[in-house]
């Protein structure tokens, strides 16, 4: 009885408790307050928010959790349908886009067939016709007639330097401009992987078959037209390699728009090619049906015109009509039509550079997504999309990409209106080294006069351009990017940061066995779609001499990737760099260094090697009949790229020493570019045949060599036999400890510097996470725990000694920081051929992943 009369009193309270409870308005204005502080308090926090507030103290506990619920619930379904809104908005423009474009395809279509249905007649009346004596005439006479019915378009008789007829040109560029971008003036192609959608870039397509590269673009943005307008003719600030565009003259027109004369200087992508200008006039207007268009085209000898300013170390290009089309949405934001058409006069150019200046795709890449892109990235600003850490606002991020491209481009082409002058060679042509010693001439904000020494100096800038065969772009600047160590320098990195200290510096010597430092990559901010990285990068220095404690000390370079998407057509990659002191102001100045790899020739399969290729030489040793490779892979006619490879390094320098920064700065190069090298003949997809041997490993002997010195130093020393094969001879050896289940690894034997590896077998990489490249990296002291260190150490004359010692179970730790354990380990002492000493294996036994 007692217990059926609690379970009913229970039953009141949660009742009363769970009934619905009507908020007086200061009620809820004081939860309000409470959940814009914290939207989910603790059980603490609602009981004090009772105590601390009288109002509420008729509420129990329980109901204000209730509440808390429902105001988040609610906050969240607003935030839903705010999102599928603007999603189905997006929808709308796009389906009215998709529509256009539909249209705008059928007309193409009938052109097309008009076109060769015409082409069928002419056939038909040239063929019935070769035994009439006259039939050539009738041919021509033909072909006349048409030409009438469709004759050239001549521009009337006009004086285009006054008012009335730049307006004529204007009018002219306005309607052929419109022809390319909603017409069939131009025979579109969409390009490869560019797929519609709501929150894609927009529709991408590229000319065939027209004079001079075009590409035209369409899509939806979140800003108003008169906003995008704005942006879009800032050129220098999206597209990368504007140098200058100078306004030298506006003229209003009478319908309300404007007339501009524009001189335009854009950078050479290379050191082996001349920088281009424009000379135009860009007309800005409003149709109709209220958009707004922004057209432009070169003045030439048909057009008329003005001439424009002289200019020795460029090569005059054409830009053919080409602008912006932007309508408003419903609903908010703006519909963007982009076409770029110009003519860079290819012949001016090194045959082997000519695609550089013949792809529509480069144009596409280089400037219309790039604009595209550009106010994509400005409207999820502006609309809070993108937060950025560190306290940095988007547009000082954007100007911190901004300089370091600029002074990257300034390095490569070495403008003399800038101040550079060439140095002599030292008899090699292969690196071109030129100084400036007026930083006052210097074009943009990237070089501060805190950079030069008081006491005289300047800017010394060594570069070189060379040519890559099978070497994809994405990949080797990914490479570059994560292996640092694998070309750079450390003695010419702390050089490079010394720029930024007022006190004398010391130019680096060769070290001969290198400086060890390890890199951290700290990510600052990336674009919408990843395509580019701007990050800071720490370098942090090993000392384990005396001599090297001052050297010793970390250092941050602010850098620069773009174009590391295997999948992007005609995309530059780029890797630049600059040195930064730790303050790192917005103001901070920038020197920057760096690569930049441009694809010559297109892919000539689209499934070659793709994001799934890693960065290692683990396929190297694949080799033999008995491998498992896929069918193609490695074969040179499934990946035909050729690309062109543009390195620039600046230094600083005082005046005295001008001719050893020189020397320094050409050995330097030249290093980078043996080691680019022989990092692109690692990771090409074709380095590899089935004829062929394994490739050299960086630093060491050649890999069958190595295998045969492992198992014979076994031998020797334990009488025992590593592996089990009938003859030593092929690869049968290296194959078999490839494959071996046991973590087989080797590292260096120096007196001066801790142990680094320089090979491992495919269970050492995986119980180590890295790649066989990467494994240069790793340093033995940072994968052994404490105890197995000691343990080493106190081993390590024995091994000396006896050539071997057994070493018990223990914990090591990957490169990625995962606990590896292992039943035992045998340190082996390797002998070369002269019985000398060559390195040190480890092989650990059962081992794995804690």
């Amino acid at each position: 009885m007692s217990l059926s009369m609690h379970k009913e009193s229970l039953n009141n309270k949660q009742m009363d408790s769970s009934k619905y409870v009507r908020y007086t308005p200061e009620q809820v204005e004081a939860l309000e307050r409470v959940y814009s502080e914290c939207p989910k308090p603790s059980s603490l926090r609602r009981q004090q928010l009772i105590r601390e507030c009288p109002i509420l103290s008729n509420i129990e506990p329980k109901q204000i959790k209730v509440w808390f619920q429902n105001r988040r619930c609610r906050e969240k379904q607003r935030k839903e349908a705010s999102r599928l809104q603007t999603v189905n908005r997006k929808l709308t423009a796009m389906n009215k886009l998709l529509m256009e474009e539909n249209d705008r395809l059928q007309k193409q279509v009938s052109h097309l067939v008009y076109e060769n249905g015409y082409m069928r007649q002419q056939l038909q009346t040239a063929s019935a016709t070769t035994t009439d004596n006259n039939s050539c005439e009738s041919v021509v006479m033909n072909g006349q007639h048409q030409q009438q019915q469709n004759p050239t378009p001549q521009h009337p008789q006009r004086d285009a330097n006054n008012p009335a007829g730049l307006l004529a040109i204007a009018e002219e560029t306005l309607a052929e401009f419109l022809s390319k971008a909603t017409g069939t003036a131009v025979d579109w192609v969409q390009m490869i992987g560019m797929k519609p959608g709501p929150d894609s870039i927009g529709i991408v397509a590229v000319s065939r078959n027209c004079s001079g590269v075009a590409a035209r673009a369409c899509g939806l943005v979140s800003l108003e037209p008169t906003k995008v307008a704005e942006i879009l003719k800032d050129r220098p600030s999206w597209f990368r390699d504007c140098r200058c565009l100078d306004v030298l003259s506006v003229i209003p027109t009478g319908n309300g728009g404007t007339i501009e004369l524009i001189y335009m200087q854009t950078y050479a992508p290379t050191t082996l090619a001349a920088a281009r200008d424009f000379w135009t006039l860009r007309y800005t207007t409003s149709l109709e049906d209220g958009s707004l268009v922004i057209c432009e085209r070169s003045f030439t000898s048909s057009t008329g015109g003005p001439s424009g300013p002289p200019s020795s170390s460029f090569v005059r290009a054409e830009m053919l009509p080409s602008g912006f089309l932007i309508r408003s949405c419903e609903g908010g934001g703006s519909i963007i039509h982009i076409v770029d058409h110009v003519d860079l006069d290819v012949w001016s150019v090194p045959e082997v550079l000519r695609p550089l200046y013949e792809s529509s795709k480069i144009l596409a890449q280089k400037m219309t997504i790039a604009a595209l892109r550009h106010i994509r990235q400005i409207s999820q600003e502006t609309s809070g999309e993108i937060q950025y850490g560190g306290g940095r606002q988007p547009a000082v991020l954007r100007t911190f990409s901004q300089r370091l491209c600029r002074g990257f481009n300034d390095a490569v082409n070495g403008f003399v209106d800038d101040g550079w002058s060439l140095m002599g060679s030292d008899g090699v042509e292969d690196v071109t080294v030129m100084i400036n010693s007026s930083p006052g001439k210097f074009l943009g904000s990237q070089y501060n006069t805190s950079m030069f020494p008081s006491f005289g100096g300047g800017v010394l800038c060594a570069k070189a351009s060379m040519l890559l065969q099978n070497v994809p772009p994405p990949l080797l600047v990914r490479f570059l990017r994560e292996h640092r160590s694998e070309w750079a320098d450390y003695g010419v990195d702390t050089y490079s940061a010394a720029c930024l200290k007022a006190s004398p510096y010391a130019v680096p010597c060769a070290r001969p066995s290198g400086f060890p430092s390890t890199q951290v990559i700290l990510p600052l901010a990336h674009t919408v779609e990843h395509e580019e990285f701007l990050e800071v990068v720490r370098l942090e220095g090993h000392a384990f001499t005396p001599e090297d404690i001052a050297l010793a000390r970390d250092m941050y370079l602010l850098q620069l990737c773009s174009g590391i998407d295997e999948n992007a057509v005609g995309a530059c990659a780029q890797l630049v760099f600059a040195p930064i002191d730790e303050s790192f102001a917005d103001d901070a100045p920038l020197l920057p260094s760096g690569f930049r790899v441009i694809p010559l020739d297109p892919k000539t399969v689209t499934d070659g090697p793709g994001a799934t290729r890693t960065l290692d030489l683990a396929s190297a040793l694949e080799v033999g009949p008995g491998s498992n490779r896929p069918a193609g892979d490695g074969e040179p006619n499934n990946y035909n790229l050729r690309s062109v490879l543009t390195i620039a390094f600046q230094f600083t320098f005082e005046s005295h020493l001008r001719d050893n920064v020189a020397a320094m700065a050409r050995q330097y190069v030249r290093s980078v570019v043996g080691s680019v090298q022989r990092v692109a003949m690692a990771i090409t997809p074709s380095r590899l045949s089935f004829d062929m041997g394994p490739k050299a490993l960086p630093g060491s002997p050649e890999a069958l060599t190595l295998a045969r010195w492992i198992c014979r130093s076994y031998r020797i020393h334990t009488g025992g036999e590593l592996l089990r094969v009938d003859s030593e001879a092929g690869d049968a050896l290296l194959k078999q400890l490839w494959h071996h289940s046991d973590a087989i690894m080797c590292c260096s034997l120096k007196t001066n510097a801790s142990p680094v590896f320089t090979f491992a077998n495919q269970a050492g990489l995986d119980m180590l996470e890295t790649t066989l490249v990467a494994l240069q990296d790793i340093m033995l002291d940072k994968i052994l725990d404490e105890a197995g260190r000691k343990i080493l150490c106190s081993e390590f004359s024995k091994i000396m000694q006896q050539g071997f010692a057994y070493l018990p179970s223990g914990i090591c730790v990957s490169s990625m920081g995962r606990p590896v354990s292992y039943e035992q380990a045998v340190a082996l002492k390797v002998l070369n051929d002269d019985d000398a000493n060559h390195c040190l294996a480890l092989m650990f036994i059962n081992w794995s992943f804690v």
